[in-house]
């Protein structure tokens, strides 16, 4: 492990008596079947929808940008779907981090491992594109019992809450590497592993391009993946995530290399990774995370905001 938390007596303090509180309650709820835990947690998205009132409008914001021809009635309903799959994902996040390998065996469903296979047998790393998917908790860990990897991550300010996170994330794989520590994640490709990498939030200008994202024409997307890709001896490989219908589980499929990727010229190539995150949007545009506000950045720093 890297820089991995550890336990310390102050967690057991009385201000962290709340959430050892909420978190030894929902280690009891893992327990209970998975279409249990999905009823609840679509309950628990519902809930949020009449609570979140400023996220429910990023996300209904997002979706009327991305789908401008999509009708208001379709958007709207995309947007409690949505929620939906928020509250899931509370009960994904307590499967990924405390549920033994066995039950996750049975939802687990990989294709195209054969692509991270061909990378390592040339003696190169992996980095593993993924969208933020609202299941990624647990999809992370399904994907670690066919080949532990490491992942990219950003440390919480609760130290509490940080070692149970990256605790519960490392569990079926390797370790956790923070956000900030760009030349331990090179240094992790170069040692021939796989790791996890989400380009598709708004990280501000700095290291971006402002490039398409479905409707919206200038859309700042960071370069950090060609960052990784040129300074790394790694391929670069998109992994879609997706929860099945039915209660069935989870679905992590590997496709081919990105090629030719980096080709040198970052808008062209910054474009065709907002490109693939369309394709497995679109797939199962519930189950995206619309609640980040995506098109934070404009092109002008005195752009007026999209979100007002």
């Amino acid at each position: 492990m890297i820089n991995a938390p550890q336990f310390s007596w102050r967690f057991l303090l009385p201000k962290y008596w709340l959430l050892w509180l909420g978190a030894g309650l929902l280690w009891l709820i893992s327990w209970l079947p998975y279409s249990v835990l999905m009823w609840l947690g679509a309950g628990f998205g519902r809930l949020l929808l009449t609570l979140l009132k400023s996220r429910s409008k990023v996300a209904l914001r997002n979706i009327e940008l991305c789908f401008p021809d999509m009708p208001a009635a379709e958007q709207q309903q995309l947007v409690q779907q949505n929620f939906v799959e928020t509250g899931r994902a509370l009960f994904d996040t307590v499967i990924g981090w405390w549920w033994p390998n066995w039950r996750i065996r049975k939802l687990a469903h990989f294709y195209g491992y054969e692509h991270i296979q061909a990378a390592i047998a040339q003696g190169k790393g992996v980095l593993l594109l993924a969208p933020h998917v609202l299941h990624l908790e647990a999809a992370c860990r399904a994907f670690g019992l066919t080949h532990p990897s490491v992942g990219f991550y950003r440390p919480n300010n609760n130290p509490l809450l940080d070692y149970l996170q990256y605790h519960g994330r490392s569990r079926a794989n390797k370790y956790m590497i923070g956000k900030r520590d760009v030349k331990g994640l090179i240094a992790a490709l170069n040692q021939g592993e796989v790791c996890f990498y989400l380009p598709d939030q708004d990280y501000g200008r700095n290291r971006a391009e402002f490039v398409p994202f479905f409707a919206v024409k200038e859309t700042a997307t960071t370069t950090g993946t060609l960052l990784f890709a040129n300074a790394a001896n790694c391929v670069v490989l998109p992994v879609i995530p997706s929860r099945l219908a039915n209660n069935k589980g989870y679905e992590i499929r590997i496709l081919p290399a990105l090629q030719p990727f980096p080709s040198g010229d970052n808008k062209a190539d910054v474009t065709v990774v907002n490109q693939w995150v369309e394709k497995v949007v679109q797939q199962n545009p519930e189950q995206y995370m619309w609640l980040h506000r995506r098109f934070k950045t404009r092109p002008n720093p005195d752009d007026a905001s999209l979100y007002k």
